[in-house]
């Protein structure tokens, strides 16, 4: 397969995707993405997160690989590797579970119940035209998928929630159809039931952030990577009285 042409970016654009490198060693590189950035392959006209890795490729070399993706409206942690053997490496070790992902999602009317557990509902997709979405169904349906999130209540209110999530598989939309799944959807989203107003403002966008993420390291051992509560999802969090717990240890 002939490799992808490199793509000319803007000097506003490099300065951009530079600025959302959280970290970075010789073999990878992980970002802080934000929320309206495709990883891939977007439908909009616009540069997404993989094209603008270019912007890291040395003369005659390819850009950074992305090793796994976020949806366009999710915030947060992202990992790519600089080499093919990194990739290939980081690419078995996320098939074979070896990622610890944790999610923070705003989520409505309140804790879940039990404010603490498992969601093990299988998914399957459901396209309508060029809509795709991810809908739970019986083990025994063709279409199938196992999907299984673990979640904790962080903090409640009486109109909504912050919840942590912990995906152990990687479905697309997995944990938000799980929490749709269970009466609590996220905020700001709309293809999925989720409140579009909280605390009497509207809610900008899909209150779901790739908090941090922990994977075995190439070279060895173990790295976490974190990224901080974007500006709106901290603001929705004080309009609804919310506060994330401070970390223990």
């Amino acid at each position: 397969m002939k490799p992808p042409a490199p793509i000319q970016l803007s000097p506003d654009e490099v300065a951009f995707i530079r600025s959302r490198v959280i970290y970075e060693d010789a073999v990878l590189l992980a970002f802080d993405k934000p929320s309206g950035l495709s990883s891939q392959g977007g439908r909009i006209q616009a540069h997404t997160l993989d094209d603008l890795l270019w912007a890291f490729a040395k003369p005659g070399h390819a850009r950074p690989r992305l090793i796994h993706r976020l949806d366009r409206d999710t915030s947060g942690v992202i990992l790519t590797a600089k080499t093919k053997p990194a990739a290939a490496f980081l690419g078995k070790a996320l098939a074979a579970r070896r990622f610890r992902k944790t999610y923070l999602a705003l989520v409505t009317p309140g804790a879940p119940q039990p404010k603490g557990g498992a969601i093990d509902t299988p998914l399957r997709r459901d396209s309508i035209g060029r809509e795709v979405t991810m809908q739970p169904c019986a083990p025994d349906h063709p279409d199938a998928e196992t999907a299984l999130t673990r979640y904790r209540t962080l903090a409640a209110g009486e109109g909504a929630a912050l919840v942590e999530a912990n995906p152990e598989t990687g479905r697309m939309h997995q944990i938000r159809t799980h929490l749709a799944s269970i009466g609590r959807p996220i905020a700001g989203d709309a293809k999925y039931g989720g409140a579009l107003m909280l605390a009497g403002a509207p809610v900008p966008r899909l209150m779901l952030h790739a908090r941090s993420l922990k994977f075995p390291h190439p070279d060895g051992g173990e790295r976490r990577v974190e990224a901080p509560q974007p500006e709106d999802f901290q603001a929705a969090l004080d309009r609804a009285g919310l506060r994330l717990p401070e970390p223990q240890g």
